[in-house]
């Protein structure tokens, strides 16, 4: 077989393809790109690793940019994954571009990009941002191996990044709670996606009443896809066990006057500038989370 006559055979039909059919795009590149990376794979068994060399040159002399030899490399790598995973179709709703973000990645963080990108249908600019600050890095080790076996439903938990990161910018050496929770106002979709999926904002500062005292919930949020309401709590120091009775009374009044019998109980989550392991392991209520934060 010429490969290099067939891989020139897959662009132009490509490039056909793409100028016909504007909505086949991405499904068209996947397609044609699994299909050089599978002839990649076959003339480096006949010819070595540096065939790639060889066709890159030849193939960015008639087609312009596009086919260098890392380029190339990708399109071989994704024919691997894709066939190793018996991949039936590879997702179009993701380009090449998101593709070749990931594919390098090892099984288990790769699929976690690919279906937080189809879920949140996230830029490419979107998912190198997530990349870059490490989300699937700080993701629940629970969370992970519930990833792989796959014996439980994903809980409202299960993807709260620790540390959560909030944007700081305007370069606050020292905060205080309240400054913390301006942080978070000014840019609340990105600390909801810190939180993992599903989450709503409500409001800041929610006033209660308990007794003939007026308290204050740092931020109500409300979990869609779980149906909860979700307390948290912002804490500029070590978690403290009266941090743990502050937001377990919150939760219940919350339970006691807004959850209706359709919605499950509420989430309480402290953030906290450092961790006390020592009183989670104590606290016997499961739906209090805790996780630091860290500034960037």
């Amino acid at each position: 077989m010429n490969y290099y006559d067939e891989i020139k055979t897959q662009i132009i039909n490509n490039e056909v393809t793409k100028r016909i059919k504007d909505y086949s795009k991405n499904k068209s590149d996947l397609t044609t790109y699994y299909s050089i990376g599978k002839l990649l794979s076959e003339a480096g068994k006949h010819y070595g690793e540096g065939i790639i060399k060889e066709y890159s040159m030849r193939l960015t002399k008639e087609f312009g940019k596009g086919y260098s030899q890392r380029n190339l490399r990708s399109m071989k790598q994704f024919f691997a994954i894709a066939f190793n995973q018996k991949w039936q179709t590879v997702s179009a709703k993701l380009s090449w571009s998101h593709y070749c973000e990931i594919i390098w990645f090892d099984e288990l963080k790769m699929n976690y990009y690919i279906n937080m990108s189809i879920k949140q249908n996230l830029s490419v600019r979107e998912l190198r941002n997530r990349i870059k600050n490490n989300e699937y890095e700080r993701l629940p080790e629970e969370t992970k191996n519930n990833m792989i076996e796959k014996n439980e439903e994903d809980t409202v938990k299960d993807f709260i990044k620790n540390p959560i990161l909030i944007k700081n910018n305007h370069h606050y050496e020292i905060v205080s709670e309240k400054i913390l929770q301006q942080l978070i106002l000014e840019d609340i979709p990105s600390f909801l996606d810190e939180l993992g999926d599903g989450f709503t904002f409500i409001r800041n500062e929610y006033k209660i009443k308990m007794g003939e005292n007026y308290n204050y919930i740092d931020l109500l949020l409300y979990n869609i896809k779980f149906k909860c309401y979700v307390v948290v709590e912002l804490k500029i120091t070590e978690l403290k066990k009266e941090h743990i009775g502050q937001i377990h009374t919150y939760m219940n009044y919350i339970d006691n006057n807004l959850k209706t019998i359709e919605e499950d109980n509420t989430i309480g989550i402290i953030i906290v500038r450092k961790n006390n392991q020592y009183i989670m392991e104590y606290c016997s209520d499961k739906r209090i989370i805790s996780k630091t934060y860290e500034l960037v």
